[in-house]
């Protein structure tokens, strides 16, 4: 209860506050490239529920059927604003409307896509237990996700064999040691992780 009255409390104050800058990206998106300024997606959450996932808009419209991965900061599918929205973690703003109802919390898993969820074993199932989140240990570890992934001759399977599972493991210590001050120290982590 207490984490989801930090939840929508953050996040109400976030949205109001930062409501200019979403209008400006928005506005950059749009005379970038054609296309909605947001892009949802299909995320698997808590218990294993579907919900869309809100972000701003950062490659040309449907680049998603060449692949569900990014490879690189340099995909050719990413925009010249979406690249610098990518950079800064901006076009993951929306997502505080993900939070505001309830599909998120601001710290958890980072919630995946099916097709990947679909992968897992019985034990990093329990992954689903709790509620994704915008940030979380495995997201400040692999915070040049895109960058190691164009360093592999096999993205996709270096993605499934090696990064999911690293991910899953930080996660469940995540869940088996979670309190709000760890959420804090996560928060702030990834705010200087950004900027550093």
């Amino acid at each position: 209860m207490i984490k989801r009255l930090f939840d929508i409390g953050i996040s109400l104050i976030a949205l109001i506050m930062l409501l200019p800058l979403f209008i400006l990206i928005a506005i950059a998106i749009k005379i970038n490239s054609r296309g909605s300024a947001f892009y949802k997606q299909t995320r698997v959450g808590k218990d294993g529920n579907e919900f869309e996932l809100f972000k701003f808009r950062t490659m040309y419209i449907n680049s998603d059927k060449a692949g569900l991965l990014t490879i690189g900061s340099k995909d050719y599918r990413i925009t010249s604003v979406g690249y610098w929205l990518r950079k800064y973690k901006l076009d993951e703003l929306p997502q505080l409307l993900n939070v505001l109802k309830g599909d998120m919390s601001f710290v958890g898993p980072r919630p995946e896509v099916r097709k990947y969820v679909n992968l897992y074993t019985p034990a990093q199932l329990r992954v689903l237990s709790v509620k994704p989140g915008v940030t979380d240990w495995a997201s400040i570890k692999y915070f040049d996700e895109n960058d190691i992934l164009a360093g592999s001759d096999d993205p996709e399977d270096m993605y499934i064999k090696v990064i999911v599972p690293s991910k899953i493991s930080k996660n469940l210590e995540y869940i088996d040691n979670q309190d709000l001050l760890m959420d804090l120290k996560i928060i702030f982590s990834t705010i200087k992780r950004i900027f550093q």
